[in-house]
């Protein structure tokens, strides 16, 4: 066997990574869909409650709604875009493992970021009243 020709187990590995790429990339196309439908459907019931009931006062939790769509949006761009430099790094002859940054960690903390901010405005608003 010459030496430009890959290996049997170094293609089946590659392949196994580019699958596991894929399962990763649909797991966060589950994730960010529910992030995505959980804030449509707080925005809807506060805009319904807003409508019935002429109250100013659910601004907060809108905001909590589209945080999530905004967040969910965010994410499935950053998932895509980081599938796509995966499935490129995997085609490189010389592939090697490269540590980069979480993009979990980074959803995680802006989730974490969104509850302190939706919390702290509950508390102020229900305080106020």
């Amino acid at each position: 066997m010459s030496n430009n020709t890959p290996s049997t187990n170094t293609e089946l590995a590659k392949e196994r990574n580019r699958a596991a790429a894929e399962r990763t990339l649909m797991a966060w196309i589950r994730t960010c869909l529910s992030l995505i439908s959980f804030g449509f459907g707080v925005d809807r019931i506060v805009t319904t409650l807003q409508k019935d009931y002429m109250d100013d006062s659910l601004y907060i939790t809108r905001i909590l709604g589209l945080s999530f769509i905004g967040i969910g949006t965010c994410a499935i761009f950053l998932a895509a875009f980081e599938h796509r430099q995966e499935l490129r790094h995997i085609q490189h002859e010389n592939y090697r493992y490269k540590s980069r940054s979480s993009l979990a960690f980074v959803v995680a903390i802006s989730i974490f970021v969104t509850g302190i901010f939706a919390f702290v405005g509950i508390v102020i608003k229900s305080s106020g009243s």
